[in-house]
């Protein structure tokens, strides 16, 4: 069996209404399973995981971004988080029997299935990219929504399908990649400002420290395959710094977070937990557990405990591990 994990994210995070017609829409699906739903109501933003087979999946996937299509107005749409579409991004992860080569081909059919029935502007990211500029989500974010259709017009940001500017939905993003963690640190601070120089600090991107024949020039942050931009969420009263690790084997959930404690002490500041986006792999918060208990001969389950309390994982919502491991929310 060729099995994929689907993790679609829409520009809408208040309307309940809304969210439980896409969600019907994924679980209607035979052979798909719906593993969680992480909404932020001041992002204004909802990103689904669900798991299945190859076709069904992406059959799951299409129906979703059609009733986003009905039900989402970009023209009115606000929030905090960065997007362009309806449906901002929708990546595709190869669980087992699958390569992601095959994969990449499958994003493109659909890409392209998107553009023709739905009239859709699509760009492909991350492995399906077609340059690589291209792989980068925020290339393609680089003035939101609102910039999107000037932006469209000029060579370098003319869409992988599709060439005219779907006004309601905006475009999409879509591709082929590999497993990542969203994961957000919470500060004791309400400043977005001071969460977004921590992020600078801490990105592999690092800092814009001027420009250069009209490009914008970095000094590279700490860590190596991690993005992060500050905010402040309102829901919760405080700034978190929120962070994609893009390949948690190179850079791990309990180097982040202890990283992240030594860049806001220069701040003056503290942290306050984290909230994880999604699922996690189960190996990453092993590591981390073994790293907060490294002498200690406990169980598998107390050594998960013990990282999902080390990283402050319950201090905003519970965390159920059947839930949100993703090994475990599989199989629960």
């Amino acid at each position: 069996m060729k099995i994929i994990e689907c993790i679609p994210n829409f520009s809408e995070g208040q309307n309940n209404a809304t969210l439980k017609a896409i969600a019907a829409s994924i679980s209607s699906i035979h052979g798909v399973k719906l593993l969680h739903q992480s909404t932020g109501v001041s992002a204004n933003r909802t990103v689904f995981t669900f798991i299945g087979e190859l076709e069904v999946v992406f059959e799951a996937a299409f129906q979703a971004i059609k009733v986003a299509q009905q039900l989402i107005d970009m023209r009115t749409q606000k929030g905090t988080h960065p997007r362009i579409g309806a449906c901002d991004v929708c990546p595709f992860v190869p669980i087992s029997g699958i390569s992601m080569e095959e994969l990449i081909e499958e994003t493109k059919k659909f890409a392209e299935r998107i553009n023709k029935t739905l009239d859709i502007p699509v760009y492909l990211y991350e492995k399906s990219a077609s340059s690589p500029k291209r792989k980068n989500l925020a290339f393609h974010r680089i003035g939101n929504y609102e910039k999107l259709e000037e932006r469209m017009l000029t060579q370098k940001s003319i869409p992988d399908y599709g060439k005219t500017f779907n006004p309601k939905f905006g475009a999409l993003v879509t591709g082929a990649r590999d497993l990542l963690v969203a994961y957000n640190i919470n500060l004791n601070t309400k400043d977005p400002k001071l969460a977004q120089e921590i992020a600078y600090d801490l990105r592999e991107l690092g800092r814009p420290i001027g420009k250069e024949n009209g490009k914008t020039i970095y000094k590279p942050g700490k860590l190596k395959a991690v993005k992060a931009l500050g905010w402040f969420i309102p829901e919760f009263d405080l700034a978190q710094v929120s962070i994609n690790l893009v390949d948690y084997k190179i850079t791990p959930i309990h180097v982040v977070y202890e990283t992240t404690r030594e860049i806001a002490l220069n701040y003056k500041l503290e942290l306050r937990g984290s909230e994880l986006i999604g699922l996690i792999p189960k190996r990453t918060l092993l590591e981390a557990g073994h790293f907060y208990w490294p002498e200690n001969k406990a169980s598998e389950e107390e050594i998960l405990k013990n990282a999902i309390q080390k990283l402050g994982l319950a201090s905003l919502e519970e965390f159920d591990m059947k839930k949100r491991i993703l090994e475990l929310a599989i199989n629960d």
